[in-house]
């Protein structure tokens, strides 16, 4: 009784949820979605987002990531990519990397990659809606969505507007590990998303001379938090100065990167 049928102003659960999940382009052909994800800043999103990225491709896989980190972007600086997108009357381009990587991100809206970007909220989560809907997304087996630290406007709007495959958490070695875990893991079960694994960064450090390994930020918790959520251990990353050479240098495709990324990709592998 005196139903507006107005279901975005409603707050009654009356009916069948609407999904708020929003169309990829006309031109697109996306086959998962996996988000990079943690409950604070630091842990290496960006980084293992790419390597994810780097890794899938030369496995034979066409992979492509959303720099959904709209205020703090660093996956162009990673891939070594500036200037202008393109377009056409259908869409915008994504850049590619020279190994045939497809990215989107906001620093390649601005003027200059230092350019702060000053949105609210809202414009924010429109922008990532419109990094899915208006870029056209060709052919690609592995999307990666680099979001930004803890449970915010965007997790929420990646969670709500796309078809989320599932995430993988980041985490350290600190004693702030469970609640990092914890945060997320408990947004991604809220919003019914499945988490796919735990990835820990900053593990360890490899002595150049002896090969031990240095536990710089203390005894890692990632097996005890991670079955405490009942989610897997997906990788132990260590801390590898050549590696962040590599990055520092937007070389991360020509980089050798950590072969305790195995589990996770064999992971990735098995959702297609």
């Amino acid at each position: 009784m005196g139903c507006s049928h107005n279901c975005e102003s409603c707050s009654s659960a009356c009916g069948t949820p609407k999904s708020l999940q929003v169309a990829p382009n006309k031109l697109s052909t996306i086959r998962k979605v996996i988000g990079v994800v943690s409950g604070k800043g630091g842990v290496g999103k960006s980084l293992v987002t790419s390597m994810l990225a780097v890794t899938m491709t030369r496995r034979g896989y066409h992979t492509a990531i959303l720099d959904a980190d709209i205020t703090g972007p660093s996956i162009p600086k990673t891939f070594g990519l500036s200037g202008e997108l393109e377009g056409c009357e259908e869409g915008i381009y994504p850049k590619t990397s020279s190994t045939g990587i497809d990215m989107i991100s906001v620093n390649f809206l601005l003027p200059n990659a230092d350019d702060p970007v000053i949105y609210r909220g809202p414009i924010i989560a429109e922008t990532v809606k419109q990094f899915w809907a208006d870029v056209i997304w060709q052919d690609v087996d592995f999307m990666f969505v680099d979001m930004p630290p803890g449970t915010g406007d965007v997790p929420l709007t990646v969670f709500q507007s796309l078809p989320v495959d599932g995430i993988i958490v980041m985490t350290s070695p600190q004693d702030l590990v469970a609640m990092i875990v914890g945060k997320a893991v408990k947004m991604a079960q809220m919003m019914n998303i499945p988490v796919l694994g735990v990835i820990e960064n900053y593990s360890y450090i490899e002595c150049p001379d002896c090969g031990k390994h240095i536990e710089v930020f203390g005894k890692s918790r990632v097996e005890e938090v991670a079955a405490q959520y009942n989610v897997p251990v997906l990788a132990k990353l260590p801390i590898d100065p050549k590696l962040a050479e590599a990055v520092d240098a937007g070389q991360i495709e020509d980089a050798k990167l950590p072969e305790s990324l195995q589990g996770a990709t064999s992971m990735l592998e098995k959702l297609l």
